[in-house]
């Protein structure tokens, strides 16, 4: 059997509908620092992790927090694609963003996983 390289994960992201608890709880406990950047027309919550892991956390109307992780592939279409064909459902389609491309899948077993694609 040949040995296949594992697309690393390399981004975590906290959904949570209270982005000030979620960070005040995360900052002191792990050591992770959150910050404010702008990304286009937006702000987000990045938070350092770390070593070459990168993290964040958004505020949004989620019924209970969850961690997304982001998976790193060469064709955010293609990994779409083939998640689908193994039964995941789309939940955000493939879209760029500023410094690349990402959608969001859930597997159907339970969970979801980002792919991202950086621009080049």
């Amino acid at each position: 059997m040949a040995a296949r390289n594992p697309n690393p994960v390399v981004h975590l992201e906290l959904h949570s509908g209270d982005l000030s608890a979620a960070c005040s709880f995360l900052e002191p406990l792990c050591g992770w620092q959150a910050r404010r950047v702008t990304a286009g027309a937006a702000s987000y919550t990045a938070l350092e992790l770390g070593g070459d892991l990168g993290g964040g956390v958004v505020q949004c109307p989620a019924r209970r927090a969850i961690w997304l992780p982001y998976v790193q592939v060469a064709d955010v279409h293609d990994a779409t694609r083939q998640a689908l064909e193994l039964g995941g459902s789309l939940l955000l389609e493939p879209r760029e963003g500023p410094v690349g491309w990402r959608s969001v899948v859930a597997a159907p077993g339970g969970g979801e996983l980002a792919f991202w694609q950086a621009r080049d």
